[in-house]
């Protein structure tokens, strides 16, 4: 039997991305305008400040970003997906700005399991600490694919100065279905705040030293592109 070339495969997930962005733009479009909120998934949410210790793990990951220790005050986006009544299991999502060099990046996590195949199924519940959250799909890494992702701390934090944490995260790298690696621990002093204007946008604004696959900057930016238009929000902020 014939082998399909490599670079027609690749064109093939690309197109099919492509196709799948458009539906989900569209669909983005229509859920905004049904529901008459600025953003068409996590619709409210509390925007706070936090804290990102990275420590680095215990192999490396060819990442400098993931490898090397930092501390970084953090903005942290709490919310639910769909915007169910919290008296209802919702998807949960984390989405972190952390600042980096002369720029900023995005990293968005949403509630899933952790498992081989479970850290690409969302998965609902009724609060953001009880279930882990990963980015769902790959950044490219050096060696191959990488996910992030985030689980509640289960020891207790030692900061420098006197803070009670509301959340506790530790963040884990893994490279494809593998096992995964601590290497940063982030905290937010308050789970309630303010929601402010603020777009996050993980394609444009990536990690360092990561990048998403082409099939999935065309799945996921139309839909963010078609977001951001339907609801006025400016870009990158």
């Amino acid at each position: 039997m014939n082998q399909v070339p490599a670079s027609k495969v690749s064109a093939l997930a690309e197109g099919a991305a492509s196709a799948a962005g458009s539906v989900l733009a569209g669909a983005s479009r229509a859920i905004t305008w049904s529901r008459g909120s600025r953003k068409p998934l996590h619709p409210e949410g509390d925007v706070v400040t936090g804290r990102l210790v990275r420590t680095g793990g215990d192999e490396p990951a060819g990442v400098p970003w993931l490898d090397s220790p930092g501390d970084d005050e953090v903005l942290v986006r709490i919310s639910r997906a769909i915007g169910l009544p919290r008296a209802l299991p919702d998807i949960h999502g984390i989405a972190v700005r952390i600042p980096v060099e002369d720029r900023f990046a995005d990293l968005l996590l949403a509630s899933t399991g952790l498992g081989r195949f479970t850290r690409f199924v969302l998965t609902a519940g009724f609060d953001v600490g009880r279930r882990p959250l990963t980015t769902l799909l790959p950044y490219r890494g050096p060696y191959g694919p990488v996910l992030v992702a985030a689980r509640a701390a289960a020891d207790p934090v030692d900061l420098s100065d006197p803070v009670d944490p509301a959340l506790s995260f530790d963040l884990l790298w893994s490279r494809g279905l593998g096992e995964w690696v601590p290497f940063a621990r982030l905290t937010v002093s308050d789970a309630a705040g303010p929601d402010p204007a603020i777009s996050f946008d993980p394609v444009r604004n990536p990690l360092p030293g990561l990048e998403f696959y082409g099939w999935v900057q065309r799945l996921r930016e139309p839909a963010y592109h078609a977001a951001r238009d339907a609801s006025g929000r400016a870009t990158g902020r």
